[in-house]
Order: C-alpha cells, then sequence, then structure tokens
C-alpha cells in the first residue's frame, strides 16, 4: 500500500507542479500582451495647411508636410481608419501595373483606407508635397512616409478635414478665423 501512495502521490505533486507552471506561463504571458498593446493612434490631417498630425492620447507625436486631393479629385473628407499596411507596394490603377521601385507613384508604403482607393502613401514626385496635387489620396514624401509607416498600425484612426476649427488650429497652428479669411482673400472671396 505504501508504494501506491507514494506513486499516487508523486504523480500528484508532478501535476501540481505542471500546473503552477502553466498558470506563471499564463500570466507572465498576459502582461506582456498587456505591456504590448498600445493606444490607438489618430492621424490628423488639414486640408488647407497641408499638414498631417500623428497623436496619441491627445499628443502630437510627429508632424509631417503632405499632398493632398487636386480640386479635381479631392480627398475624402470624414473620419476613415487604417485598413491595410503594404511596403513596396505595386501600383494598380486603370490596367496599369507598376512594380515597387522609383517609378511607383505611391512610393515605398501604402496605408489603405477603409474607403476603396484611397491611403496613405509615399511618392515618386516629392516637389508636390505641400500643394494639392494627388488624385485625393493623402501623399507624403518617401523618407516621412517610412517613419510614419513605422509609428501606425491597423486600426488607426485617420481624420481628413477640409475647414480649419480650434482643433486643427490649436494642433497647427494659428487662428482659424485668420487663416480662413486669409486663404478666403486669396481665392478672391
Amino acid at each position: 500500500m505504501k508504494i501506491r501512495s507514494r506513486k499516487f502521490g508523486a504523480k500528484w505533486m508532478v501535476a501540481a507542479f505542471v500546473m503552477s507552471l502553466a498558470m506563471v506561463a499564463e500570466a507572465q504571458s498576459s502582461a506582456s500582451a498587456a505591456g504590448n498593446q498600445r493606444t490607438r493612434r489618430v492621424v490628423l490631417v488639414s486640408i488647407e495647411d497641408r499638414r498631417l498630425a500623428v497623436l496619441e492620447n491627445g499628443r502630437v507625436l510627429a508632424y509631417f508636410p503632405v499632398a493632398v486631393g487636386a480640386p479635381v479629385s479631392p480627398s475624402p473628407i470624414g473620419d476613415f481608419e487604417i485598413v491595410r499596411r503594404v511596403a513596396n507596394p505595386t501600383y494598380e490603377h486603370d490596367g496599369v501595373v507598376l512594380p515597387p521601385g522609383k517609378d511607383n507613384p505611391v512610393g515605398t508604403r501604402w496605408m489603405a483606407l477603409n474607403v476603396k482607393g484611397y491611403g496613405i502613401h509615399g511618392t515618386n514626385a516629392p516637389r508636390s508635397i505641400g500643394r494639392a496635387s494627388s488624385h485625393g489620396c493623402i501623399r507624403l514624401s518617401n523618407r516621412d512616409v517610412e517613419k510614419l509607416y513605422r509609428m501606425l498600425r491597423v486600426g488607426d484612426l485617420v481624420q481628413i478635414r477640409a475647414e480649419r476649427d480650434e482643433e486643427i488650429a490649436m494642433i497647427f497652428g494659428g487662428s482659424p478665423d485668420v487663416v480662413t479669411q486669409v486663404v478666403l482673400a486669396a481665392a478672391g472671396q
């Protein structure tokens, strides 16, 4: 009888030890996963300023100059989400397919928005940055889009604003009224 109880006792001890290891591993895994999670970032694009800001918990992490949609092909206005990220994308439009490389019009990175055909990307035309010259996408220099790409994840929010309001003025500087008046005066209105 003693041999059986020792075997039973030893098996019970091994099982208890394995269970305790599993519980410790699960606790460490959960803590690690919680440490790897980050707050959803917000990309705020000001069409008028032709600038983009990355925010986390209301704090600006970075600014970038951008090209926005031309008057004939304006950028979409509203709140969107990044749904896909591609490094060294292939460009496909109206039957034209261009592989990654220096001639690719979307540059070295593509971050698709949840509105078909629109995204944030690099460019093969860096002189277009700061202008209303894209087909509606938000365009950055390749160097800047690579920095931005490292900062963002699928699920991050993208807010594209056409008009200056208090938030835009606070983030990008200036007064919403003064800047709007200057833009209207320049447009002859």
